[in-house]
């Protein structure tokens, strides 16, 4: 159940934001069906196992040889009954398969054809390789994380391949989804990881434009230029995140740090040569308590003051318990579906699938292939 359900979706197997893209549809209700290679589909990392390889929860695989007639007419019937496909190849693989766009929509018309690439389908960049890394470095937002006179920080690769890539191909999907429902027709979705990402520092563009930020790093309000909006190190090695932007959670962060009559911290704190200084003066007095002891100490003001976990602290976090963001899959602990709504909730996510684990249900669900069929297409290695 969810939001998306009754919804089709055909995926390419691929790794990174194609799979996120697919497990966010998949998580929202949608039926998923990942179309893999006989063999396997090769992963981004050796995670022991399908039960481990989060990305591909919730959704069913069929194994198919591509380059078999029978392999690529069984994957075209897919899509014929299908609302959505998805892929994540460079451009022009799926054209050199007989999976293009073209072929698709011309089966069918009401068809959302989702691509995922770095640098996009145009554009003199966009048969190259690149990974997370290099696309938000051209797109302006790894220049832009870390501190003054230090290397860019890269932020995992959570801004390319997922915020600025995955999601972005999953909003696209459902966005054309809605569409095709009222004109008929469907349509190309280009999402490209450079593209996410700009579209991420949109913001940021926005503050440079009128004289709020500098373009460069570590000297603005969000960037760690700003003492207020800073990690901290505790006496036990710990960090502590502090980011009062406004004035009543900033005083209510002085009064919890002991620092409400200091003139350093007293003085105009939108005067920018006051920050150094305002710095030092966090960094010393959070400097004398460990980490759970100041999240103690502001566990019941407003101060927007708060520990910094690891993945597995967070976790157990008694806030992010009582709502379950974390569930248990097959014995593997990962992030719960989000959004959550109101009257079409999402449910558990079904454990990843092992390769072709439901080629033969799927293929009969479909309508695609009778139990004669799927034996020939078997015996012939078409599907596996």
């Amino acid at each position: 159940m969810g939001p998306l359900d009754g919804v089709r979706v055909i995926e390419l197997a691929g790794i990174g934001p194609g799979p996120f893209a697919a497990m966010m549809l998949a998580d929202m209700g949608a039926e998923v069906v990942r179309v893999d290679r006989i063999g396997g589909t090769p992963a981004a990392f050796d995670t022991g196992g399908p039960r481990f390889d989060v990305l591909n929860r919730g959704r069913r695989s069929v194994a198919v040889d591509l380059k078999h007639p029978d392999g690529l007419s069984t994957v075209l019937a897919l899509l014929d009954r299908a609302d959505a496909m998805l892929e994540g190849f460079r451009p022009g693989v799926t054209e050199r398969l007989g999976l293009g766009p073209e072929v698709c929509l011309e089966r069918n018309p009401r068809l959302v054809y989702g691509r995922m690439t770095g640098w996009g389908q145009d554009g003199p960049m966009a048969p190259r390789v690149g990974h997370d890394i290099n696309y938000i470095s051209l797109a302006g937002a790894l220049g832009a994380i870390g501190r003054p006179g230090e290397r860019p920080q890269p932020p995992l690769n959570l801004l390319g391949d997922f915020g600025g890539g995955g999601m972005l191909l999953a909003f696209g999907m459902v966005c054309g989804v809605i569409e095709a429902r009222t004109s008929g027709r469907g349509q190309v979705v280009d999402a490209a990881m450079v593209d996410g990402t700009a579209v991420l520092t949109a913001m940021m563009h926005g503050l440079m434009a009128c004289g709020r930020w500098a373009d460069e790093r570590g000297v603005n309000m969000l960037d760690t230029g700003c003492p207020y909006y800073e990690v901290y190190e505790c006496a036990d090695g710990g960090f502590l995140s502090v980011g009062p932007l406004e004035p009543q959670f900033y005083a209510a962060a002085l009064d919890g740090f002991g620092l409400a009559d200091d003139p350093v911290m007293t003085t105009d704190r939108e005067d920018r040569s006051n920050w150094p200084a305002m710095k030092e003066r966090f960094a010393a007095v959070i400097a004398t308590r460990t980490r759970d002891e100041w999240a103690e100490a502001f566990a019941d003001l407003d101060a927007c003051v708060a520990p910094v976990l690891s993945l597995g602290e967070a976790a157990l976090h008694p806030h992010l318990v009582a709502r379950d963001t974390f569930v248990e899959v097959d014995g593997v602990r990962q992030p719960a579906p989000a959004p959550r709504f109101s009257r079409t909730p999402s449910t558990l996510p079904a454990s990843p699938p092992d390769t072709g684990e439901h080629t033969d249900a799927v293929l009969r669900e479909w309508g695609v292939a009778d139990d004669a069929r799927i034996a020939g297409l078997r015996a012939s290695g078409a599907v596996g």
